[in-house]
């Protein structure tokens, strides 16, 4: 099999597509044998914003699309809610199919669908990318500090600029972590709507949730 991505003269969305065959045809790892199929991710490859989060679960395994479930439907409203349509964003996973009983990835699944992933990211050249729960900051952002300390704050590392969210599985299971989750979105809308001149400021984020937050599985 080729390596994810490799591109000569094609498109970035030629490239995506490209990438998108690869993952729902990728033996790479054991879950290709319990998955109903890959979900490579959903957007245009001229998105300004790219969401990564964790892993499909039980509707995105079986539609072949990410964030789909509660989260993708909490996800649509927070987008909604700052101006912007799930169509304007590439959204995508760190792990391509879904672990058995939505499980934590495991280092040898990140790695394995590692090349995927940096390959989206290259051909779609974001602005920023927005990366919900721990799991994306561990593969985006190793040596981080945790989400509840990084959250809702514009990082710039590699020339690219990241911003941590909690995952919005989280804000479902916490309703307290609601707020918080609002107030980085607007956070990450202003961003966006910052001057051209001044792309690296980083944010204040909203003050820190309580530290037992992040013990919680869901970050």
């Amino acid at each position: 099999m080729s390596e994810p991505g490799v591109a000569g003269s094609e498109s970035a969305q030629e490239r995506l597509d490209q990438i998108a065959a690869q993952v729902r045809a990728c033996t790479r790892c054991p879950l290709h044998r319990t998955r109903t199929q890959g979900v490579p991710g959903t957007g245009p490859a001229s998105a300004r914003l790219m969401a990564i989060g964790e892993a499909p679960g039980e509707r995105e395994d079986l539609e072949g699309k990410p964030f789909v479930g509660a989260a993708g439907q909490l996800l649509t409203q927070l987008l909604e809610e700052i101006g912007l349509s799930r169509s304007d964003i590439f959204i995508t996973n760190v792990l391509k199919s879904r672990p058995p009983g939505n499980r934590d990835p495991l280092p040898e699944e990140v790695e394995a669908c590692s090349g995927y992933l940096d390959a989206q990211v290259d051909a779609i050249q974001p602005e920023v990318i927005l990366l919900l729960g721990r799991h994306a900051l561990q593969r985006l952002l190793p040596g981080s500090s945790g989400i509840s300390r990084s959250h809702g704050r514009v990082i710039r590392r590699g020339g690219r600029a990241y911003m941590p969210c909690y995952h919005p599985a989280a804000a479902l299971y916490n309703g307290s972590l609601m707020s918080t989750l609002r107030e980085d979105f607007r956070a990450l809308r202003a961003y966006l709507d910052a001057p051209a001149q001044a792309p690296a400021a980083t944010l204040p984020g909203p003050p820190d949730p309580p530290p037992e937050a992040e013990q919680l599985g869901l970050f």
